[in-house]
């Protein structure tokens, strides 16, 4: 009788497991699906430096959802980012770069240090994509030169490596710049989903 009861206790035991298993995966499914999925969905893919985006995006007529899928491809959203091959800040700005785009737009506050600070890195970036969005149009070429440098894009588009007509990102020659296209693209979809519908609020 004792073994009986004791085999009653774990077959208990075994049944309470299995149904708060099955509750838990129920209140994730429903959370995932509702609103409170959406919450966990902007923990994720959150928007810092919103205002700053947004006034530099409005400025050089850049997506502000565009660059915040930038930032969170090049840097996590860390400001005091530094690459092993030198670039810094959110939006990864190399010195040389950041000076050229300096000189473009006239700003003489330019220095090296101030690409760790958001404000400066973002406007910089931002001002960039505007320039190969004007130079490129199409969004796949567009950040592959951002990543890979518009030379190199030039050059694929001379040699038909990357067909105009038929733009496709696994045709792109670099390794990095492929799986870099492909990261910021799939972040741009889930930032459109997340926070294409609401207000553009600049504070």
């Amino acid at each position: 009788m004792k073994k009986k009861k004791g085999y009653k206790v774990r077959r208990r035991k075994g049944k309470s497991r299995f149904w708060i298993g099955l509750i838990v995966v129920v209140i994730l499914a429903i959370a995932y699906s509702s609103q409170s999925g959406t919450i966990f969905k902007k923990f994720l893919y959150p928007y810092p430096y919103r205002a700053m985006i947004e006034e530099y995006g409005e400025r050089y007529n850049v997506d502000p959802l565009l660059v915040i899928s930038v930032i969170r491809a090049e840097s996590k959203f860390l400001p005091q980012s530094q690459s092993h091959k030198g670039a810094l800040g959110l939006m990864q700005l190399m010195p040389d770069t950041a000076k050229w785009i300096a000189e473009t737009i006239g700003d003489k506050s330019y220095s090296e240090d101030l690409l760790r600070e958001p404000e400066k890195n973002i406007q910089y970036g931002t001002w960039y994509i505007a320039s190969l969005q004007k130079e490129f149009e199409e969004l796949i070429l567009v950040l592959a030169a951002y990543n890979g440098g518009r030379g190199h894009v030039n050059k694929w588009i001379e040699s038909h490596q990357l067909d105009l007509e038929n733009l496709n990102i696994e045709d792109i020659p670099f390794k990095e710049t492929k799986e870099y296209v492909a990261k910021v693209i799939d972040n741009y979809e889930n930032y459109k989903k997340l926070y294409g519908k609401e207000e553009t609020r600049l504070q």
